[in-house]
Parts: structure tokens; sequence; C-alpha cells
């Protein structure tokens, strides 16, 4: 089979939510002699960051989203396993994410740290209702590059602004990029409390991170 054709089956495998599918192609694609680095980068990444798109758009919902990143990761641990270690990918950032104290949501948080995960990032998910100075520890322990939070509700999103402030207490602000995320979370409330950037959907925050890290 023909480069293009193995690359388009493995991003189809993911659009098609094809957990089994994806882990054949990855299987076979290396049997065929294909390069495992450009079956993750040209095949099946394309095929989550369209996944990415159409979940932004509506057209497709979160269980769809979530079966296909298993369906991307399954394929990827193959495909990495088959890699000389000189060509290992090495992961594009670390990152330390969670819900501020005081609020119990996390789905969209999950989304984010899911996709996160499958495109190369190193992610540290405190979980919800996480103290401040909890993401202050995490960010200085992992020597993160990113601190991310989310927050649901208006009577948590302070809790956005009080950790810009803890990691400046803390001077490590300088050395981490912030984002910020949830439902009541905007660009003008980023920027108001001194925040990096805001994350309106998983491909926007994915998109955000390669510029703010590169």
């Amino acid at each position: 089979m023909e480069k293009a054709e193995w690359l388009k089956k493995a991003a189809q495998s993911i659009l098609d939510t094809n957990d089994e599918g994806a882990k054949e192609i990855a299987h076979k694609s290396l049997e065929d002699g294909m390069d495992p680095l450009e079956m993750i980068n040209e095949g099946f990444t394309e095929g989550i960051r369209k996944m990415g798109d159409l979940f932004d758009r509506g057209e497709v919902f979160l269980p769809g989203l979530l079966i296909a990143s298993e369906a991307m990761t399954a394929a990827v641990e193959i495909l990495e396993a088959a890699l000389p270690e000189d060509q290992q990918q090495e992961k594009l950032g670390v990152i330390v994410i969670g819900t501020v104290e005081g609020d119990i949501h996390d789905i969209g948080k999950g989304i984010i740290v899911t996709m996160l995960r499958v495109h190369g990032y190193e992610v540290h998910d405190l979980g919800r209702d996480i103290p401040i100075g909890d993401f202050v520890t995490k960010a200085r322990e992992l020597n993160a590059d990113v601190v991310g939070s989310s927050a649901m509700m208006t009577t948590t999103q302070i809790g956005q602004k009080k950790l810009e402030e803890a990691l400046k207490e803390a001077g490590l602000r300088d050395k981490v990029k912030t984002m910020v995320g949830g439902a009541v979370a905007t660009d003008h409330w980023a920027k108001r409390i001194g925040a990096d950037f805001f994350g309106e959907t998983p491909q926007d925050t994915i998109d955000k991170l390669a510029k703010f890290l590169n």
C-alpha cells in the first residue's frame, strides 16, 4: 500500500472512532515498512485534529471525541514502541491542570486533558476542587511549562486570579505559561487577571499552546 493511503486510513480510523481498526492499521503499517513517526504525525494526529475541529463545531459530541482519543492513544502506543530510542519523541511540554477550589465540575477539563495527552504533552491532572497551593506546589515539583485552571462558576472563578497571584509570590510566574478555561472564562477575563491565554475549546487550546510554547 502506498504511503498516502496508509496515512489516510490512519486518519479515517480516528474519525470513525474505530479503536480496533486504528490498532490494526498501526500494526499492519509497520509490517508494510511504514515509518512509525510519519504514521503518528501525518496520519493519526491529522485524524484527531479533524475530530477536534468537528467537536468545536458541534458536529461530534463528547462520547465520540473521547472514543476517538482512546483509539488515537492505542495506535500511538503501538507505533511508539517500534521507534528507535533516538527517534522517540520528547514531550512537547509539562502541564499541571486542575479545577479550582470550591468547584467540582471537571468534564470539560477531562476532555482537554485527554486531547493534550494525545497531542504529546505530559499532563498532570490534579482533579477538581483543588486548593491554590496545590497548583503551585506541583508546578514547582515538576518544573512545569504550563499551569492550567478551570472554573465553571462565577463564585469560584476568583480562584484563577488567586492562582496568578500565588504563582507570582512563589517566584514561578515568569517560568510558566498560564491558561484558564471553563464556562465562565473568557479572553477578557484572562487578560484582566494576567493569564497568558483562555482556551475556549480543545482545539483552540492545542493551537494556542503550540504558539505560546514555541
